[in-house]
């Protein structure tokens, strides 16, 4: 099962960056944003000097697919797709880090 998870993760991870290299090839991404903004997911994690509660339920929050999906769909549905490469660039650090295994976390700690 957890080989199945990862793949599954790693196969969003390539399909998100595969339409960002699109959205670069049309003109309407940058490698450098890419680049910039992988990692940002990331400063979700600062919540844990709240408590490991509200660590958890941060973390849990950006690095669920719903938020970046809901983006997508917004981008998508009301013809805004200046933001479609925010969404992208988000769902491929998710499908990145749960293709390592990283997981969401439990309000034990991280």
């Amino acid at each position: 099962m957890r080989v199945w998870l990862r793949l599954e993760n790693l196969s969003a991870l390539v399909l998100a960056v595969f339409g960002y290299g699109r959205l670069h090839t049309a003109g309407h991404a940058s490698w450098l944003l890419f680049a910039g903004l992988f990692f940002a997911p990331d400063l979700s994690m600062l919540g844990y000097l709240a408590s490991a509660r509200v660590g958890a339920m941060l973390y849990n929050t950006v690095h669920s697919y719903i938020l970046p999906l809901a983006l997508t769909a917004f981008a998508l549905l009301k013809d805004h797709g200046e933001v479609l490469p925010y969404a992208l660039i988000w769902i491929t650090h998710i499908g990145f880090d749960r293709s390592l295994g990283y997981g969401l976390k439990y309000n034990s700690g991280f």
